[in-house]
This record gives C-alpha cells, structure tokens and sequence, in this order.
C-alpha cells in the first residue's frame, strides 16, 4: 500500500515507540479501543492528539456503538478491505489539524447573585 508502519502491543509499548517515531495516524482494532477506558483514552499523550483508525476482522462500521466511535477517525473493515478506499481513509486522517484543544484543568467560577 505504500505507507510506513510500525508495530505496538497495548499503550505501554505505543508510549515507547512515540519517543521514536510521531506517527500520522494510529490503526488499532476496534474492540481493544472500546473495552479502553475513557480516561485512558483522553489522558493518553498518543491516542488524545493523533488520528485513531479502528480496524476489525468481525464487525462493520454499522456495528460500532455511537459512545464508542468518539476520537475515531475512521474505520476499516479488514474482510473486505480495498487498497484505494484504504488509502484514502488513511490520507484523510493522516491529513487532519495537529493540535487539540484541551479543556481547562480547574472549574469555572461560580456567579453569586443576590
């Protein structure tokens, strides 16, 4: 297909590999992003700022539960999957805006009214 990759098991080895490489775009399979806990995936340096592909070899897009698909880019369907709708997946993630906005660590004031 003509993309560079590298492999990772679980959020520890993908934290190490980021100190070596900034990947584009993270591939991971669906079901291992949706048993994560949502914590983990807003509080985690590589999954909070780069484009996530889910991928699965058992379950279509249509499959996926609404309260799962936050912070995914894209999915692939790997039993039927074409190089060319691939592609452009990939590109089109790989091709968003490199910055997130962060909500603010403290709470807003609160108006006292009289």
């Amino acid at each position: 297909m003509g993309i560079e990759t590298t492999n990772a098991v679980g959020l520890d080895s993908a934290a190490q590999i980021v100190g070596e490489v900034t990947p584009d775009v993270v591939i991971c399979d669906y079901d291992v992003l949706a048993t994560l806990p949502l914590e983990k995936w807003e509080n985690d340096a590589l999954l909070s700022n780069t484009p996530v592909i889910a991928v699965s070899l058992t379950r279509h897009a249509e499959e996926l539960h609404l309260f799962d698909v936050n912070g995914i880019a894209g999915f692939l369907y790997l039993p039927t999957l074409e190089e060319a709708p691939a592609l452009k997946i990939l590109r089109a993630a790989a091709g968003r805006p490199k910055y997130s906005i962060r909500l603010p660590a403290i709470a807003p004031r609160s108006v006292e009214r009289s």
